[in-house]
């Protein structure tokens, strides 16, 4: 497993450099987390068990957009998607590896913070995969935080 895990941590250092995704709709996550202060979790919920952050409908950000830049293309067409009860369909920028066994929740019951995989989104108006989430930089982060290193930590163990 040594051999493994030396690998991913070689090949993690490039696999997380990568542009921004074109997605649906602008969002500038430098408004919303910067200049408004809006915490992560206002629009990126923790729904039970607590594995995945989601993203709210539509119809959270009309909550605000209803009457803020109501004459932007960008706005209308995410009121759009509100009226129709749709989901806007977001490119994914982060993703973990169905293999792993990962909750934003317990890493955030023990005070990780959102930037610290994600990187700072709050001076972001595109956000990219900009920290490296692979098994090394994991690994490179519990070593640091003196967190799990056992494979059953973060995947099923054989049986």
């Amino acid at each position: 497993m040594k051999l493994c895990g030396t690998l991913v941590v070689a090949l993690g250092a490039l696999l997380y450099a990568a542009e921004a995704p074109p997605q649906p709709i602008p969002f500038s996550h430098k408004t919303h987390a910067g200049t408004m202060k809006l915490a992560c979790k206002m629009c990126h919920p923790n729904p039970d068990p607590g594995e995945t952050m989601a993203i709210v409908p539509p119809a959270k950000c009309m909550e605000c957009h209803s009457a803020i830049k109501t004459d932007s293309p960008a706005i209308k067409q995410l009121a759009a998607y509100a009226q129709s009860g749709r989901d806007v369909p977001w490119t994914r920028v982060y993703a973990i590896p169905s293999f792993v066994d990962f909750s934003h929740r317990a890493h955030l019951a023990k005070g990780n913070t959102c930037q610290e995989c994600h990187g700072p989104v709050a001076e972001r108006d595109q956000l990219s995969e900009e920290t490296d989430i692979s098994m090394g930089g994991c690994m490179n982060c519990h070593k640091a935080k003196k967190a799990g290193l056992g494979c059953g930590f973060c995947h099923e163990e054989p049986h």
